[in-house]
């Protein structure tokens, strides 16, 4: 791994099911994102993914590419465009810095209306455990 190397995308359909579970596996139970007749009364188009599911997308992102020994040390992320049903997200990601066994890498996920998440993941990855990843 060396700095500017690029992770291969990862497109994640966004499907009512994966934001309705996401929701109640994080026990946000905010009818936003489980109610499409109540966040249309609050001035959504429909129900919306919440930013603990992204997060954990993200970190599903890094580890799925790094490996099982890869390890996240921080994940700070930020909302942007909302994930609605039907959409797809795009990871994306680069690495930006390295220092021993610990990467900083820049994430970006994308959806037909914008950038939903941007952000970065720290993660520390024994050295020689990245080597055969994907």
């Amino acid at each position: 791994m060396n700095v500017g190397d690029t992770l291969p995308p990862l497109e994640i359909p966004v499907t009512r099911t994966l934001i309705v579970a996401g929701a109640i596996a994080s026990r946000d139970y905010q009818d936003v994102h489980h109610d499409a007749e109540l966040a249309r009364a609050k001035g959504s188009p429909d129900i919306f993914m919440n930013i603990l599911t992204t997060n954990g997308l993200v970190g599903r992102y890094i580890t799925d590419h790094l490996g099982p020994h890869a390890v996240l040390r921080k994940v700070a992320i930020r909302l942007g465009a909302p994930n609605y049903p039907g959409d797809t997200m795009t990871l994306t990601g680069t690495v930006t810095a390295l220092a021993g066994d610990t990467a900083e890498i820049r994430v970006v996920g994308a959806n037909g209306i914008g950038r939903h998440v941007t952000g970065t993941v720290t993660v520390a990855v024994p050295l020689g455990a990245e080597e055969g990843v994907a």
